[in-house]
């Protein structure tokens, strides 16, 4: 039996969350432009392209589970994570959308799959006191991936498209590599006959409060960039110089928040996280101060993946020691985050185009979403059982 130590296996679950979410989904953001320039895609194209991400996302949380049972987690992350390097070798030809949407759908299920499954096989094999420090190392990353594409790309695209996408290939080769011999054996056996978890209203609450937190990040994920390079004038540099502080955010926000979670209770951690993320991007509807909105994408990047391991922390509360049950209510929580983001990214975009491109409506809208989550969090309490005195 292989049984590599905690740490080597979180090493394993973060770069797979850098390889399936990280590269897989933003390393192919600041590549839109580019495909554009070079004439691989019409605009409109690119971005559904983007979008077949995010639906392959929602496809491959909802699926997870049974994958995982049949081929066991471990296997499945491995599989998952070539798939990904797979994906951006089959994609270095200009070839027909088709064929691109359905990598880039395939990329988008990989990742799902991994946001499910690794945290959830990794952790239990983490002391308890340090499984929030374990998580937020996890997450993060997905902010490493950020950083990487944003510093990488630039130089790579000099060198041509094709060029690009095969250099993201082999590095996504080298990850898989260093993660193969990484995972535990899976130690949650699959419990027949009670799938369902516990019907805890806070657990419900949650995926609705997740659901809300990734609608709430949409405008920061989406359009930050293009308010600052296009919106107020100030160039694509000044736009990428933006990425990449919520990038550095993204690096650092999991951990820093999977720490806070073990201190002070995931619960409480959480409220925090909303009201600040709350009052961030309020702020962020009513400047256009360059300085600020750089801030902001600092902040709001570190939240992106940083709300993860809260939420995850705050299943793990809420179900305590069931680790079967926390992995099926992890499933439904990612789908629900799943949904948001989406609902965000092609709401947010239709009413942009609507509006003329009022960015603080977005901001504003992103504000309430995220005001709502908190009112909900802070509405459904458990219910105090009286001891008659």
């Amino acid at each position: 039996m292989h049984h590599p130590g905690p740490w080597r296996s979180t090493l394993s679950a973060l770069l797979a969350n850098l390889v399936g979410i990280g590269l897989a989904r933003f390393a192919y953001s600041p590549l839109i432009p580019a495909l554009v320039v070079e004439g691989w895609f019409t605009a409109s194209a690119a971005a559904y392209l983007g979008a077949a991400n995010l639906a392959g996302y929602l496809a491959g949380a909802l699926s997870a589970r049974a994958l995982g049972r049949r081929l066991g987690p471990a296997l499945t992350l491995r599989a998952m994570m070539v798939a990904v390097t797979v994906s951006f070798l089959a994609c270095a030809q200009p070839l027909p959308f088709v064929w691109f949407f359905v990598w880039r759908f395939a990329s988008g299920a990989a990742g799902g799959v991994i946001m499910v499954l690794a945290a959830t096989l990794v952790l239990p094999h983490v002391p308890e006191s340090r499984r929030g420090l374990a998580g937020g190392l996890i997450f993060m990353g997905v902010g490493l991936g950020a950083v990487a594409s944003a510093t990488l790309l630039p130089m790579l695209l000099a060198r041509g498209m094709a060029f690009t996408w095969v250099v993201i290939g082999l590095l996504c080769a080298a990850f898989t590599l260093a993660a193969w011999r990484g995972w535990p054996e899976d130690t949650v056996l699959p419990q027949a006959g009670r799938a369902a978890p516990p019907s805890d209203l806070r657990l419900r609450a949650l995926m609705g409060i997740y659901a809300l937190n990734a609608f709430g990040l949409v405008p920061h994920m989406v359009f930050l960039v293009d308010l600052v390079a296009r919106g107020l004038g100030q160039g694509i540099g000044r736009g990428a110089a933006i990425w990449v502080l919520f990038g550095l955010g993204a690096s650092v926000g999991p951990v820093v928040l999977g720490r806070l979670g073990d201190r002070f209770g995931f619960g409480v951690t959480l409220r925090a996280a909303l009201a600040v993320q709350a009052v961030v991007v309020a702020g962020s509807a009513t400047t256009d101060d360059v300085v600020w909105l750089g801030l902001s994408g600092l902040i709001m990047g570190g939240f992106t993946p940083g709300v993860v391991p809260v939420v995850l922390g705050r299943v793990r509360e809420l179900l305590p020691g069931d680790f079967g049950a926390q992995r099926a209510a992890w499933s439904r929580t990612t789908a629900a985050f799943a949904l948001g983001q989406a609902a965000g990214a092609y709401g947010l975009a239709w009413i942009f185009g609507a509006s003329n491109g009022a960015y603080f409506l977005l901001f504003a809208l992103g504000a309430g979403a995220l005001a709502l989550a908190l009112a909900l969090e802070l509405t459904v309490r458990p219910r105090r059982v009286s001891v008659p005195a």
